[in-house]
């Protein structure tokens, strides 16, 4: 696995276009969030989708997706979006939260049973940098460690991932704790499915 590293706060471009080249051959990347790292691989590939839930012991059948994007406009793309969900998502977004939705058809086939998709616009420029020069979101899932440390540890993840990730995006020391996620597919109320870093009140 080969490691590009950043300064917290800048966008290397190179860096940026060889992530996307990887993820474009249908690689996977870790890269960092404004939450934990993440792994990450192209949203529009079902191949790599596939390949990205093996490593993660995900069902994509039964377990909720989530996609990173780099800005509202690109995820109203992949997402329906209705003026309440609109609302939310321009309040709390750019930030640590993931927000379920209704998917649209867009999605790849691994969706297609799927009727809800998480999306994710993280107040990290590193990670919607990605999404901007991929042209399409990152289908994103969070680092795993069996100590909470090493979560934050590019050291450590580099080595817990090393056959499994094809490129790491390193920006140093990260956090320990995921996102906040808020349910908005229920016309009544937005539902806090579970706390994380990001507080949401209405």
């Amino acid at each position: 696995m080969k490691i590009l590293k950043f300064y917290p706060g800048s966008v290397n471009e190179r860096h940026i276009e060889e992530a996307v080249s990887v993820l474009r051959d249908g690689g996977i990347v870790i890269y960092p969030t404004d939450s934990l790292y993440a792994l990450g691989c192209n949203a529009l590939d079902n191949r790599a989708i596939i390949k990205l839930c093996r490593i993660k012991g995900i069902n994509p059948d039964k377990q909720l997706l989530s996609v990173v994007c780099a800005d509202l406009s690109q995820a109203a793309e992949y997402a329906r979006i209705d003026n309440r969900a609109f609302r939310y998502l321009r309040e709390f977004l750019p930030g640590p939260f993931t927000f379920i939705l209704n998917a649209s058809t867009t999605l790849p086939k691994v969706f297609k049973d799927r009727k809800t998709v998480g999306i994710r616009i993280p107040g990290n420029q590193v990670a919607r940098a990605l999404a901007e020069a991929l042209g399409n979101p990152v289908l994103s899932a969070s680092v795993s460690a069996d100590e909470p440390d090493d979560l934050a540890s590019p050291e450590a993840l580099a080595l817990l991932y090393k056959n499994q990730a094809d490129l790491f995006l390193d920006e140093g020391e990260g956090r320990t704790e995921g996102t906040t996620v808020v349910d908005l597919t229920d016309s009544s109320a937005p539902e806090v499915v579970r706390e994380g870093l990001g507080h949401f009140e209405e």
